[in-house]
């Protein structure tokens, strides 16, 4: 089994910034890729940023120069530096995992952490 907890979520006023970070455990296996999605109430889950094993990183054209990812392979963990903190950005982020186990590829999710940004 594989877990993602998530954790750094909260309540920041327009402009402000938050980290949120994610840890994963269990039979990782093999990891291709980390990511952040979001969900906004009423939307889709979308994808915000994800960093792959070689260290490029892909992030949705809203937050791109205002959101960072970065990972620490050592710890299992993946980090999003989120900086100039817009109400849209409002939403449950969910810690993303690619990885494969025994050959078994397979997606896995964290419980997802709150994000509110008020104006």
């Amino acid at each position: 089994q594989v877990q993602l907890v998530e954790s750094g979520g909260g309540l920041v006023q327009s402009g402000g910034s938050l980290r949120l970070s994610c840890v994963a455990s269990g039979r990782i296996g093999i990891i291709y890729a980390m990511g952040w999605y979001r969900q906004a109430p009423g939307k889709q889950r979308e994808l915000v940023a994800t960093i792959n094993s070689g260290g490029s990183t892909t992030y949705a054209d809203s937050v791109k120069g205002r959101f960072t990812i970065s990972r620490d392979n050592a710890k299992n963990t993946v980090y999003l530096q989120m900086n100039s903190l817009k109400p849209e950005d409002t939403a449950v982020y969910y810690c993303h995992l690619n990885a494969a186990w025994l050959l078994v590829r397979a997606d896995y999710w964290g419980q997802g952490t709150q994000v509110t940004v008020s104006s």
